[in-house]
This record gives structure tokens, C-alpha cells and sequence, in this order.
């Protein structure tokens, strides 16, 4: 099947799309635009048209001295094929454990992702112009990482991307067919200088390693892309266990059953771990690293054990194992609340750190004027309201004062309470304390002080706590 009979075979289970090419310039991207304003050029009456609309995005991530010249030879051959162009240009920052190529891609896949909502599209697929020698590299790629399933399985023909479908048309089509392609039509393309540098991975399989595979192996290609199949199908039945897993052990979105937990497999608590963890975009841990979690997590002890994963932690308090993401040291901080007789005198929205959300103040004449809720299910507290002397502040600290919550008859000290609360350890140190002067008045979200609950005469504060 010839590329352009491959390329329609494959939109036509999209008829109604609007197809969203991400165009760098290269030979793969200049091959699929090309074919695709041909096919849309063809006669209504041809059996290979396409009546989609068809628009174009050029990424510049600014990694190369020639990139503006990238961008005027994108502009020139979108309008030679009267398509649309947008030209996005990010910034692409060196970060641990990422490579170059992944923090681009990412970059780039962001820049895309803002276009479609920029231009609020729908209904949308984005085509790349990854080809089959791409699909060996990637494979070749993982199996010198180690990868499991999930790397093993390379590139997929199609994938969710936000709101569209990120779709690789030509991942049954070979280098050498584009190539041919792009000769027999005389079309021209940007040469990126970095694809020739063979300390990237991707490059020294690319020109080192697939020539001399592909020579003694002529059908190389064909059976990688198909051991990517079958590792693909493997790997949607170990998403379907983590899925029916799940479903039985996750108490909350960030929570886990310690219990569940531990009548797992090491194999079955590493695959739940890694798609648990793939849901809140961690990254993965090795198999190491898995099984020194499963050790720590789930010990017989009475310490709240923590582990770090990449950028979030993962962490014990009783029966639940909490996924966090790197919490700030907020226990020195205090911030002052400056309070009228009727509302609050700079803004009625206080800022709380570390993403912690904000906190609503609002101060009523009467107990019985008050409504309970803020009208979006998030409830209210309400408070004696200060006097006009008293300085007003919420803090992250306490000297463990004794205190009676409105909930209890006896008083008791803080810490005590907290833990009969079954406040998780670690959100003990990120609780808003409202203090009048040195007093503590309220713990907002969990309870008020027994002599600061007003009655129907005393003009009241109502606290929201907006997470």
C-alpha cells in the first residue's frame, strides 16, 4: 500500500476530525503535510479525498541558532499548500532525570495541548509523522533502559492527548518509503543539525546501530513493530489488574488501603504502585525502588514511614498509605488578618502557602443571620468574632495549649486532640491555627474552641476554608 493510500486508510475512521499536524520541517513532517494536502487537493469523485479540515503547528523551542529560519521555511510551505500555521515558541529548561529530548517533546506537546484551547478546538486529532524506523528505535531505546511493558511497547498508534487523540499515521511505513516519497516529489526540508550528533542515544541507534541490524535482518523492522504489538496487549491487561485492583484497595484519590496492600504479590503491589503512581503523573520507580517500598510501607511498626518517588512521597499513617507531593516547612509562618466591624479591610480571600488554598473571612452582626455553607459545599465556621484591640493571625504552630473543641466536654491538650482527629502526622504541621492574640480560637476545618462558639447576640466570624 503506497503511503498515501496508508495515510487515507487510517483517516477514514476520522471523517469528521480536524486534523492538527505538529510540523517541525523535517523530512517525516514535510512527507505527512505533503500527502495530506494532496489527499485533500484530490477530486470529490477519487477514492483517497479527504474533506477534513486541516490545520498546522510549528513548535520553536529555541535549541538551535537556526530556529527562526525554521519557522519562515514552516511559513513558506504552509502557504505553498495554502494551510494554516501557528508558530508557538516555548522554553525548554534542563531538569534532573529528564533528557533533553523528553523535556522538548514535552514542551512541544504542551505548546500543542494550549493551541487547541486557545482555538477551542474539537473534535480533534493531532498527527505526527513518527514512521516504523522511529518504532524500532524507541524499542531498542527501552530495552537498553530495562523497561517493562509499558516501554517495551514503544509508540502507540493512537493515544489520549487532553481533550484529542494523539494519533502516528505512518507507524506502519519505513525511512526509505519517505524518503522515496520525498524525492519522487521533488519536496524540500529542513535538516536539523542535532540529528546527526551520535552522542544522543536515539542517533547512535539510528545511524551506528539500525544499518547493521537492518543488513544482516532485512525484516528487523517489521518484527520489532511487531513484538511493540504484543507487548502493547500485554501491557492493557496489567492496566486492567491495576484498574480491578485499584478499585478494591483506593480509600481516596491520593489513599491506599494498608491493609489491601499487604495481601498483594510483590508482583501484583508493583504494578498497582506504578499505575497509582502514573495516574498523578509521578515518575516511575524501578524495581528496586518498588520493593524497597513494599518493605517500608508495609513493616510492622508503629513509626509513619515515608518514601520519596521522584517528586511526590509516599506515606504511612495507620491504615493508609497517602500519596503527597514535596511539602514546604510552613511552621514559622504566621499571617495577620486585618478584620472590621462588618468585613474584612483589605481582602476578603487570605492566601494560604504552599498550595494549601485560601481562607474566607467574613464577619455577620448576628449567630442567626449566618448560613452554614458558602453555596459550593464548602463548609463554614463560625466564631466570636474579635474584639476591635485583639490582633487576629493563623499560624502553623501551637505550644500544645489545652483547649475543648466544640465537640467534646472535657478540655485536652492540642496534640492529643489532633490525634484523636486521625489527622495524618505530616498535615498536623499545615493545619490553619486561628489565634486572637496568643490564644488559640479555632482550628479552621477540624474545630472551634468551646468558649469562642457564639450564641443568637454575639456578632460572629465565619471562617471558609477553600481547598
Amino acid at each position: 500500500m503506497s503511503l498515501e493510500s496508508t495515510l487515507h486508510h487510517f483517516l477514514t475512521s476520522y471523517p469528521d476530525s480536524h486534523i492538527l499536524v505538529a510540523y517541525s520541517g523535517g523530512i517525516d513532517s514535510q512527507v505527512l503535510l505533503h500527502s495530506l494536502a494532496n489527499l485533500k487537493k484530490k477530486s470529490l469523485d477519487n477514492t483517497i479525498h479527504i474533506s477534513n479540515p486541516v490545520s498546522v503547528c510549528h513548535v520553536n523551542h529555541g535549541l538551535s541558532k537556526n530556529a527562526e529560519q525554521w519557522e519562515i521555511f514552516a511559513q513558506q510551505q504552509c502557504d505553498l499548500l495554502d494551510l494554516p500555521l501557528d508558530i508557538c515558541r516555548v522554553y525548554v529548561k534542563a531538569k534532573a532525570q529528564h533528557s533533553l529530548e523528553e523535556l522538548a517533546r514535552d514542551a512541544r506537546y504542551d505548546a500543542l495541548k494550549a493551541l487547541i484551547t486557545e482555538k477551542i478546538l474539537s473534535n480533534v486529532i493531532v498527527l505526527t509523522g513518527h514512521h516504523s524506523d522511529d518504532q524500532a528505535e524507541t524499542f531498542l531505546l527501552a530495552l537498553k533502559r530495562g523497561s517493562g511493558l509499558k516501554g517495551m511497547s514503544a509508540m502507540k498508534q493512537t493515544m489520549p492527548f487532553a481533550d484529542a487523540l494523539l494519533v502516528r499515521p505512518l507507524l506502519t511505513i519505513s525511512r526509505s518509503q519517505i524518503e522515496a516519497y520525498a524525492h519522487d516529489n521533488n519536496l524540500s526540508w529542513i535538516d536539523d543539525e542535532s540529528n546527526e550528533d551520535t552522542r544522543f542515544d536515539r542517533n547512535f541507534i539510528r545511524h551506528q546501530v539500525m544499518p547493521k541490524i537492518t543488513e544482516r535482518w532485512p525484516s528487523f523492522l517489521k518484527t520489532v513493530n511487531r513484538s511493540a504489538e504484543h507487548c502493547q496487549e500485554a501491557e492493557l491487561l496489567l492496566i486492567e489488574l491495576a484498574q480491578q485492583d485499584l478499585n478494591i484497595i483506593q480509600l481516596a484519590n491520593n489513599a491506599l488501603s494498608l491493609d489491601k496492600l499487604q495481601t498483594l504479590s510483590q508482583a501484583r503491589f508493583n504494578n498497582l504502585i506504578r499505575y497509582f503512581l502514573g495516574n498523578h503523573g509521578c515518575l516511575m520507580p524501578s524495581k528496586a525502588q518498588l520493593t524497597q517500598l513494599q518493605s517500608q510501607l508495609l513493616a510492622k511498626t508503629d513509626k509513619a514511614p515515608a518514601v520519596k518517588v521522584g517528586d511526590y512521597w509516599l506515606r504511612r499513617f495507620k491504615n493508609s498509605v497517602y500519596l503527597t507531593g514535596e511539602l514546604k516547612n510552613i511552621t514559622e509562618m504566621s499571617l495577620p488578618i486585618k478584620l472590621g466591624e462588618q468585613r474584612l479591610i483589605d481582602k476578603s480571600l487570605i492566601e494560604l502557602p504552599d498550595g494549601l488554598g485560601q481562607l474566607k473571612f467574613e464577619i455577620k452582626h448576628l449567630c442567626n443571620s449566618i448560613e452554614f455553607t458558602d453555596g459550593k459545599g464548602n463548609a463554614s465556621q463560625h466564631i466570636i468574632a474579635p474584639l476591635l484591640n485583639q490582633t487576629v493571625s493563623i499560624r502553623f504552630s501551637h505550644n500544645n495549649p489545652t483547649c475543648i473543641p466544640d465537640y467534646r466536654q472535657h478540655s485536652r491538650s492540642l496534640k492529643k486532640i489532633l490525634q484523636e482527629l486521625d489527622i495524618p502526622t505530616w498535615e498536623r504541621k499545615r493545619l490553619p491555627f486561628l489565634y486572637y492574640n496568643e490564644e488559640l480560637v479555632a482550628v479552621i476545618g477540624h474545630f472551634v474552641c468551646k468558649e469562642y462558639i457564639p450564641t443568637e447576640t454575639d456578632n460572629v466570624l465565619s471562617a471558609t476554608w477553600l481547598k
